[in-house]
This record gives C-alpha cells, sequence and structure tokens, in this order.
C-alpha cells in the first residue's frame, strides 16, 4: 500500500473566506501515484473547516448568512471565549462545517458525484493557514 502525505497553505486576506481547493488536491492525488484508495483532507486550524458543496456563489453567500445568523461574530463579549481574543465565533462555526472530508480515490482520480467540490472554509483568517493532504491505497 502507498501513502502520501502533502500540506496546502493558504494566506486568507480577509476574516471569512471559502476557497475551492479541489485541484489543488487533485494534482495531490495525481503526484501521488495512487490509483485507487483514499484521500483525507483536513483543516489544521481549528478555527477553519474543510467541506465539499456546490461551487455556486449564491451558495456561498447563503452559507455566511446561515453561519452567521447561527454564530454571529459580534458583538464579541456575547462569548465568554472572548476574552483575550475575538473569535468564539470562528471555533462555533468550525464545528458546524466540520473539519475534514474523505473521497474516493478510483482510476487515480477523486471520485465525486455531480456538483461535488472541496472546500477550505476559514472563520479567523487574514494569516497564513493549512491544509493535511493525507492519500492511501494502491
Amino acid at each position: 500500500m502507498k501513502h502520501d502525505r502533502h500540506e496546502l497553505t493558504f494566506q486568507t486576506t480577509t476574516r471569512r473566506e471559502l476557497i475551492n481547493i479541489t485541484e489543488r488536491v487533485r494534482q495531490c492525488v495525481r503526484q501521488s501515484g495512487v490509483n485507487h484508495g483514499l484521500v483525507l483532507v483536513n483543516a489544521m486550524h481549528i478555527t477553519a473547516s474543510v467541506f465539499i458543496n456546490d461551487d455556486e456563489s449564491g451558495l456561498h453567500h447563503d452559507y455566511e448568512m446561515w453561519l452567521e445568523t447561527l454564530a454571529p461574530e459580534k458583538p464579541y463579549d456575547r462569548y465568554r471565549h472572548n476574552t483575550y481574543e475575538d473569535n468564539a465565533d470562528a471555533h462555533l462555526k468550525r464545528t458546524i462545517m466540520g473539519r475534514e472530508v474523505v473521497v474516493a480515490i478510483t482510476d487515480g482520480d477523486l471520485d465525486f458525484g455531480p456538483w461535488e467540490q472541496i472546500f477550505y472554509g476559514e472563520f479567523d483568517g487574514k494569516r497564513t493557514k493549512r491544509v493535511l493532504v493525507k492519500i492511501i491505497g494502491e
């Protein structure tokens, strides 16, 4: 069995961003030489997420509105965590959106359903962040 490990890095420019990382993950799979197996893609930060959905701007807007309704950024003093940081909402948003995804690899490529894409969701950005891509298979 083969295994391979990659790290993707991002320099986010705003506090919250959704970044389509599908092609970067696909490149990692191709470089690994694994034809049949699994790829794990996970955020390496507690205020970020990796998830699968459609790459559609209206949906991205809906995520922003929905997450902000569930865990609004402000007022900062509504959260007990915000005694020396102001990112309690980002921790909660990450919990809602999830930490990682696992995707099947078939014939050397990501085995997706229609419209599926992999996204990195940043909820406390403006700094360098990382994603782990771990590939196993044959």
